[in-house]
């Protein structure tokens, strides 16, 4: 039985400062671009932000093959995982316990959700789109989480070792296989000469 110890809770903490893009420098670029939008105020456009995230993280959730994001910026969907190899300490029952538990992820038949972005395949490329990244917040892992839990078999299947870029271009692939489809003419006989 490993022990654990526990945390020096007075200690020294490192926090990463926040940024957030709704601010008044961003409503004021936002106006200049579109001036019909003149008469909106800052709570407004950070309401309209949040809804329109909030439809996206549905949107993810709901669709199993996740969504593309609006002016070719990628693709986000959710998938489930096998378990890691490394052990994933469960440090509130640890405590509890004093003795190192795992997380057996009971709920989801022991699989890992995963949420992935990629910008491989996109309709427009555009410039540096290999330096874009994307981290979900924690309201959004929060829901999916909880999401997961309830339907964990919905979402595909993805190896550790697979490349989502290829996941896609399988996809694509195959829609176009399928839109090839050869035009035959009605009382067209191929045996008839």
């Amino acid at each position: 039985m490993n022990e654990i110890k526990k945390p020096d809770v007075k200690g020294p903490r490192f926090r990463t400062k926040r940024i957030s893009v709704l601010t008044t420098n961003t409503l004021k670029e936002f106006k200049k671009k579109y001036p019909e939008y003149l008469g909106l105020e800052l709570k407004e456009f950070k309401d309209i932000v949040m809804t329109f995230n909030a439809e996206v993280v549905n949107g993810i959730i709901d669709n199993r093959d996740g969504i593309e994001l609006p002016e070719g910026l990628g693709f986000i969907f959710m998938a489930s995982c096998p378990p890691a190899k490394k052990k994933n300490v469960d440090f509130k029952k640890s405590l509890e316990y004093g003795v190192r538990t795992v997380h057996k992820n009971w709920d989801s038949d022991n699989k890992l959700l995963k949420i992935f972005y990629t910008n491989h395949n996109t309709k427009y490329p555009f410039a540096n789109k290999q330096v874009w990244s994307f981290r979900a917040s924690k309201v959004f892992r929060k829901i999916a989480s909880e999401a997961y839990k309830e339907n964990w078999a919905k979402y595909a299947l993805v190896s550790p070792t697979e490349k989502i870029s290829i996941r896609f271009d399988k996809y694509r692939k195959d829609d176009y296989k399928r839109t090839l489809k050869p035009v035959i003419p009605d009382g067209y006989n191929e045996f008839k000469m």
